[in-house]
């Protein structure tokens, strides 16, 4: 192989996982013009274009993403073996990389990354926020933290919290207007703040109560797919919203918002770390892992 083969089959992963050279070569240390160069150099070498420029936007092609997906599990495996002599060292060493929606790395920033970066100053951790599901093998990410019932099933799945609830919140100047909804169907004849997935779906607020279930496709003047700005709607009186108990306990303690519905109000499964299981698990992930299980001990599924 090229004396520099593994940079650059870094430097396409690097570019495929952002979706073009800018973040690419942020995440590579290198210059976007290098970084550019880097690929150009192994596609003129393999006489195939990997990714389809314009000014505006860089796709895979379909030999990219065929090659992508060869060497992608590859890397990993060296990467895997790099990993495995770190661990003769008396404490990791390196980076890892963590794919978490935006709202779980939230929860868990402060009582476990900020605690692992004071315990291991000899690691880095870089974590990418996103709503959609990714590959996290053939995308290079080390591990993901999402909803346990969301985490694949061919997964190594860690709890990192317990059941999380919903809950349907108001701020006191829009029930000064409005009168406080008694049970779901009330909603209907309310302003709401809705909720759109990554899907392009909108979510159908979910009810329970000694057994008995409903879903409602509530009527608002605006749709979001970001908690923080639904958090923010609400705190401004636009409408009633329906969040995960994480985002609003702050406001609720404050009395900036009003819990509505509680009896109504489900819990579901919380949040799970997850990484592919194999027999060498990177130093820097496994002491991740065991902080993980100092915070929380529970059974994710």
């Amino acid at each position: 192989m090229h004396s520099s083969g593994l940079i650059e089959l870094e430097a396409v992963l690097a570019v495929a996982r952002h979706g073009g050279f800018r973040a690419a070569a942020v995440d590579m240390g290198m210059s976007r013009s290098a970084l550019s160069a880097t690929v150009a150099g192994l596609e003129a070498r393999l006489g195939v274009r990997l990714f389809n420029r314009t000014t505006r936007s860089v796709s895979t092609t379909e030999a990219g993403e065929q090659f992508i997906a060869r060497i992608a599990p590859a890397l990993a495996d060296i990467r895997g073996a790099m990993e495995a002599t770190n661990e003769l060292r008396d404490t990791p060493t390196g980076t890892l990389r963590l794919n978490s929606s935006v709202g779980a790395a939230q929860m868990i920033f402060a009582p476990v990354v900020l605690e692992y970066l004071r315990r291991y100053p000899d690691m880095k951790v870089d974590i990418v926020t996103e709503r959609r599901m990714i590959d996290i093998v053939a995308e290079g990410f080390d591990a993901g933290i999402r909803l346990a019932e969301a985490v694949p099933r061919d997964m190594v799945a860690v709890p990192m919290s317990g059941e999380q609830r919903m809950v349907v919140v108001a701020s006191p100047q829009y029930l000064q207007k409005h009168p406080a909804p008694q049970v779901p169907d009330d909603l209907m004849a309310h302003r709401c703040v809705r909720w759109r997935f990554s899907s392009g779906i909108v979510y159908r607020w979910e009810f329970a109560r000694h057994g008995e279930a409903m879903t409602l496709d509530v009527p608002g003047p605006i749709t979001l797919d970001e908690p923080l700005l639904m958090l923010e709607a609400a705190r401004a009186g636009v409408g009633i919203a329906y969040m995960g108990m994480f985002h609003v306990a702050e406001d609720l303690a404050s009395g900036r918002l009003v819990p509505l519905l509680e009896e109504w109000s489900p819990s579901y499964p919380g949040i799970c770390l997850y990484y592919p299981s194999r027999r060498n698990v990177p130093a820097g992930l496994r002491a991740f892992i065991d902080l993980v299980r100092e915070v929380i001990e529970l059974p994710c599924r």
